[in-house]
This record gives C-alpha cells, structure tokens and sequence, in this order.
C-alpha cells in the first residue's frame, strides 16, 4: 500500500493501491514503444522538452514544494530549494547534454574511429523519499536527452511528490511514452527487472534493497547503479576557525534534517580542536533548532519522514548510550504531534559500538577525537560506507593530502560535500557503484559504441 502520511501530525491523507499485472504490463510496452520510436532523434532535438520542464518547474515551484513538505516533512523553503535543484538539473542537461553525448574521437588511431553514445531502451527507477522530486530528476534528465525511456517507482511515502513531477514533464511534452510513474509493489520489483524490455536499474536506498535488485539484475546481465547508504567523515585538521566550521559542519549535517546519505554524519576532530568543537556544537543544537509546523518559516526543526524513522533513529541511539557512547544532549523524541526528534550530540562511540559502523539517518551528531592526520584518515576509512568526505584545515596542501586518503566517491576541501548538476554523484564500498549526474551519469545507461568509417 501506498500511503500518504503528514510528518507532522501523523495524519493519513490518502491511500493508493499498488499497480495490477495489467498497468505493469502496459506500462512497459508503451515506455518500450516509446523508446523505438524516438531513438533516432538526437539529443539536440530532445533537449527543447527539458529547458521547458526548466522553467515550468520554476513557474510551479510554491505548489511543488507544498507537495514535497506535505509529504515527507520537510521545511517548506527546503522543499523550494529542491524545486529549483530539479529546475537547475533539467536546465543543465536541456542545454549542456547534445555537447556531452557528441561522438569522441579515438586518440591514436589511424582510422576515423569514433565513440559514440546511443540510448538502449527503458531504464527502471527505484527511488528513495528523503528527496522525493530530486531524486527522481536526476535519473530522469541525462536520461531523457539520451533518448533512453524511465519507468519509475517512487517510495511508498512519497507518490504524490512522483505524480506533481512526471505532470510537469508531460505539460512539457515529455509524456507517458518516454517517462511514466508507477506504484510498484515490493514483490513484483523482481519481475520488472526481469522483463526483457528494461535495459538497465537505478536504485537509491537501502543495501538490503541495492543487493536484492542487483542480483536479479546480474542474473539478467543488466547494468545497475547503486547509491545506497553513506556514513561521510567531517575531517577537522585544527582550531583556526572552529567556531565557524562547528557551525557550518552541524548546519549541514542537519540539512533535511540529517536524512541525506551525503550528509557528514562522523565528524573527526583533531584533539587540540576537540573540547571548543564539541561546545560549538552543542550550543547551536541547543538553541537554533526550535520544533513547528515545516510549512511555518520559523520553524528550524521540522519531523522525521515517518513513525519508523523516529523509532529506527530513537533505537540507534539508545543502543550507542548502552554500549558506552556518551550523550551530549538530546537523545529523545519530542512530547508533541508528528514525528519530532530532539537534535542529538553523541560523543565516546567506541569501535566496538554498533553505531560506529552504522549509518545514523536522523539529527544526530557523532564526534571522534583523533591525534594525527593518519589516525583521521584511519578513523574515515574505517567504516562499511565509501559516499563522500570533507575535510577542513588551515594549511590547504595538508588537508588535500589527508582528503587523498579517503576512501570515498566524493571529496570536498574546505567545504562541505553537496551536489549539483554538473557534479557526479556516487560512492564506493557499500555505499554502491556507478555514478549519477555531470559527464560521468549520462552514459551511465548508454551504449557507449564503436564506430569505425
């Protein structure tokens, strides 16, 4: 069952029933039709569709965004920035993607050999809810231009966020022959990848889930590509500036409220830095985030998505109290309607806890103490998870020699990680393959040929 619950009351708005035999059926014959008919378009005369999903996407923007929030209770001025991320990646690949899949000649040769980037058929989405419309775009655009076709499921939380976007793309032309959502039950996932007419799977979400889908569709010598759990290390070399990186570190973690697998969810602070960071820290999770209704602007702590990631975070972080971790502050859920957990500092999470190897998907800050650079680059690497890491240091030349040792896809100096269109997107170890968004994701799914004249 697909169902649409507020975060922040609790309330069961609306209830969808999972699609039948026979809409699966027709769904990936008309997307299959879809991809034979517009294969041998290019990009350039595809591209026209996106800019205009661009700038619908902007004209909509307020009402989008009341549907994201709606949904999985995010700030309302959040939800509007994920709009216009969206907008942004649409724009991105109307304008820049026909330059990117050009033929590449091959260096060397001494024949006129070229590599050239062709669409090969329908490509299944199985999409998370942390970022219900974004997720989504960035799977769907590189894709569009490339004339691949997208059948995608939307989690079972957040349908309506799915539903407000394929909208847009059909009022921009991009209609149900080339992009369609469906509501997928769990058991019939396996029998879609299956299907002779899906070429290739994107999955973001759980590892159970990634390794589930990527066996069946290894069975089926399909292409996968994974972007499953992340817990990122936050490097912090020295005391120059702490109180400022303290704030922008605790600020990013908390971004969606700490429900993004990018987000720094181990911060590792060199000792001398160590008692002002966690002070820092502490305060600003003490005083700058105050509970409300996420479609109020003042509201600074909005809910968790649902019941389970309360009581999923809630657990996590009782067990890591009980296996001698010490807690800061918070560690509780709120007394109050909806989905609200306190903003919570854990500190002395032993590598013996659970949840020093675990991914910590709420508002909860861990903070290690280290004494060397290659004892933080150990600490970092020492995890199941390889997404992303940042590290920040006074000396730049120092910080990129320890952001050289991270064990990750993504690697940011002096700032924290973050995305963007042009940006690829993914991770190593457990924390998937393949890559989304910039150069790197839209031949993800293409049949990247030699052509020799």
């Amino acid at each position: 069952m697909y169902a649409v619950t507020n975060p922040a009351t609790g309330e069961t708005v609306r209830e969808y029933q999972s699609a039948t035999d026979d809409e699966i059926e027709f769904a990936l014959e008309t997307l299959h039709n879809g991809y034979k008919a517009d294969r041998q378009s290019t990009p350039s005369e595809r591209a026209g569709a996106l800019l205009k999903a661009a700038e619908l996407l902007r004209d909509k923007s307020a009402e989008l965004a009341g549907v994201i929030t709606r949904e999985m209770g995010k700030r309302n001025s959040d939800a509007v920035n994920e709009v216009e991320i969206v907008a942004q990646i649409f724009e991105y690949y109307g304008s820049k993607g026909p330059d990117m899949l050009q033929e590449q000649p091959i260096e060397d040769s001494d024949q006129d050999d070229v590599v050239q980037y062709r669409p090969t058929g329908v490509i299944l989405g199985v999409m998370p809810w942390n970022y219900p419309m974004y997720q989504l775009a960035r799977l769907i655009a590189p894709n569009l231009v490339l004339g691949n076709t997208l059948l995608i499921k939307p989690a079972s939380s957040t349908p309506e966020s799915a539903y407000a976007l394929a909208d847009v793309l059909a009022e921009a032309g991009l209609g149900s022959d080339v992009v369609q959502i469906l509501l997928i039950d769990a058991g019939h996932i396996g029998g879609v990848v299956r299907d002779p007419r899906i070429s290739g799977v994107s999955l973001t979400g759980s590892e159970a889930a990634g390794a589930s889908v990527a066996s069946i569709a290894g069975e089926q010598l399909k292409k996968v590509v994974l972007e499953l759990g992340g817990s990122d290390p936050l490097i912090v070399l020295d005391e120059e500036n702490i109180e400022d990186i303290a704030d922008l570190a605790v600020r990013t973690r908390m971004e969606n409220m700490g429900q993004a697998c990018n987000s720094p969810k181990r911060f590792i602070v060199m000792e001398e830095a160590y008692a002002p960071f966690v002070a820092a820290a502490k305060r600003i999770l003490e005083t700058d985030y105050e509970p409300g209704d996420p479609q109020d602007p003042a509201t600074t702590l909005a809910p968790l998505s649902s019941a389970s990631a309360v009581e999923a975070i809630s657990e996590h972080v009782d067990r890591a109290v009980a296996q001698g971790a010490t807690l800061v502050t918070g560690g509780k859920r709120l007394d109050r309607p909806g989905n609200y957990y306190a903003p919570t500092l854990l500190t002395d999470v032993a590598p013996s806890s659970d949840a020093y190897h675990e991914e910590l998907f709420g508002p909860v800050v861990v903070v290690h103490s280290v004494n060397s650079d290659e004892e933080a680059i150990e600490v970092a690497n020492d995890s199941p998870y390889g997404l992303g890491g940042a590290v920040f240091g006074g000396d730049p030349e120092r910080a990129e020699a320890v952001g050289e040792g991270l064990e990750v896809g993504m690697v940011s100096i002096n700032m924290p990680g973050g995305t963007a269109a042009e940006l690829p997107f993914g991770g190593v170890k457990r924390s998937g393959n393949g890559r989304e968004l910039g150069r790197l994701g839209i031949t993800e799914f293409a049949n990247q040929r030699l052509f020799r004249r």
